[in-house]
């Protein structure tokens, strides 16, 4: 593209959620897990204006200090954060390259952020533990991006494991790497309604979830431990709080479930998601209702922030594929099956 070899190469995957949807930016647990999809940044010095060109996109985009335009307002954000902490940026060229399918709910731009925050500190010799690329990362996507999300996307994208489920408390930042229950893997479908974050209802939800946190005297809904407290919400605070605090109870619960357990626990979540916090469409509902009800599928639920995108089912191992194309004949529009397996038996 620009007649020279890269100097550094950084990539980072992206991630299906598995429980805990909009509980992060409400400070409370989540359950994600990387996808063996990931976005691939290319970097060299230039001069003249940064320039940066998506393979994906086969677009060409060129900016000066303090731009942010098009799809590389992800790319000048992580500049920006960078820059607040110093760092002094010759013009720069990037390639990037991702089969993480945007507005899918995979995490397409945490994948970015991340991909883009390691190949900049390479490229200038800077230290970034994966941590502080996790909040680096989401300072651009938050203050430049424009989308009021919490830290769960970046956190997956740069502490993630391949085979792994993370959980992680947004409060504290703890976290463990554990197994899928044994004998089960991933199956991740694309309802075939695309989602824009900065386009819906995200913001919204999360001011709601605010709302009905100063209702009740409160800093965070991750302090409502019993759903009973909420009644006194007027509606629909009251379901939006419901969601977040019976989510965080599934998430907990999930880490000694087996198979069986953890399918249901999926399964509420969907429901939950539907008709607590309204951030499901009537495609999703059809894939997940279809997905519940298919052999060798312990539970199913949308995942990631909803208004579309993609499913996550928990599967017998080895029968991930096959389901796939049992449930994509129905007639749904799909993306290729994202099969994340499990080492466990």
């Amino acid at each position: 593209m620009f007649g020279i070899e890269p100097a550094v190469t950084a990539s980072a995957p992206g991630r299906v959620n598995l429980l805990g949807d909009h509980t992060d930016y409400n400070r409370g647990f989540v359950l994600p897990t990387v996808i063996p999809r990931k976005t691939v940044v290319e970097a060299a010095l230039g001069g003249g204006m940064h320039e940066v060109y998506s393979a994906t996109l086969d677009r060409l985009v060129r900016f000066g200090p303090g731009e942010l335009v098009e799809f590389a307002r992800y790319v000048g954000g992580c500049v920006r954060v960078l820059e607040q902490r110093g760092i002094e940026f010759p013009p720069l060229k990037l390639r990037i390259d991702s089969d993480v399918p945007v507005g899918a709910g995979l995490s397409s731009s945490a994948a970015l952020e991340v991909a883009t925050l390691r190949a900049l500190a390479a490229l200038l010799g800077a230290e970034l533990d994966p941590e502080q690329a996790a909040a680096l990362a989401h300072r651009a996507e938050t203050e430049f991006a424009g989308v009021s999300c919490g830290i769960m996307d970046q956190m997956a994208c740069s502490l993630g494991q391949a085979e792994r489920m993370l959980f992680l408390d947004t409060m504290t930042l703890e976290r463990r790497l554990l197994p899928l229950p044994a004998g089960t893997e991933l199956l991740v479908i694309h309802s075939g309604v695309p989602r824009s974050l900065a386009t819906s209802a995200y913001n919204q939800r999360r001011a709601e979830c605010e709302a009905g946190a100063a209702l009740l005297g409160i800093e965070s809904l991750r302090l409502v431990h019993d759903a009973r407290s909420l009644e006194r919400l007027p509606s629909p605070l009251r379901e939006r709080a419901r969601h977040v605090v019976t989510e965080n109870a599934r998430v907990l619960a999930a880490l000694g479930a087996d198979a069986v357990g953890f399918g249901a626990l999926m399964n509420q979540s969907h429901t939950s998601l539907r008709d607590d916090y309204a951030v499901s469409v009537p495609a999703v509902d059809a894939l997940v209702a279809a997905l519940q009800q298919a052999p060798d599928v312990f539970g199913a639920r949308l995942t990631g922030a909803g208004f579309g995108g993609c499913c996550v089912a928990l599967v017998v191992e080895g029968t991930a594929v096959g389901t796939g194309n049992q449930i994509t004949k129905t007639g749904f529009e799909f993306l290729p099956t994202v099969v994340v397996p499990s080492p466990y038996s």
